[in-house]
């Protein structure tokens, strides 16, 4: 394998012109000599917008147990207080009408939130499997390469002992 043509055809077992555009970056990125690894949480980072950190946030709050205990902590003193502290005066007596559209309103805009981050989730795991088989490859790629070259050296090597061995045996006497 001289040329990169045949490199191309006898690893991918395809033609170069129809390598995919990250076979081609990362085929690039080898010749080089370049690392091809980076650090997806700064990529992610940098083009995330504000709304998308936010809704980030607002989800990892809403999804840990400080937040749950909390919410019952305050659910319980809701309750205390419009039951038995405020036995006659009541803002919100029993059944708790007005808990309900507090807690329906959190519900209606949590959800969609969390779904935002979700779907982020999805396309940062997406994002994260793409840079690894990028990075995968160049590094079979350079296994590959430096397994030719270990290849080429042995058989050289060999070539090279055989010539000694058959001139050795020359000056050996009959």
């Amino acid at each position: 394998m001289h040329n990169l043509s045949d490199f191309i055809h006898h690893h991918f077992d395809k033609p170069a012109d129809e390598l995919g555009e990250i076979e081609k970056r990362v085929l690039a990125k080898a010749h080089e000599r370049k690392i091809i690894s980076t650090d997806i949480n700064a990529a992610l980072r940098a083009e995330s917008s504000l709304g998308e950190r936010l809704a980030d946030s607002i989800a990892r709050v809403g999804g840990s147990w400080y937040f749950i205990v909390t919410f019952l902590l305050f659910l319980v003193f809701w309750c205390v207080v419009n039951t038995v502290v405020l036995l006659t005066r009541a803002f919100d007596p029993y059944p708790f009408i007005f808990l309900n559209l507090v807690l329906s309103m959190l519900a209606a805009i949590q959800a969609p939130i969390i779904m935002m981050s979700q779907n982020r989730q999805a396309e940062r795991d997406r994002f994260e499997a793409a840079k690894d088989y990028e990075v995968n490859l160049k590094a079979e790629l350079e296994v590959l390469s430096l397994h030719q070259k270990i290849d080429m050296q042995v058989l050289t090597e060999i070539a090279a002992l055989r010539e000694d061995i058959e001139r050795l045996h020359q000056r050996l006497p009959s």
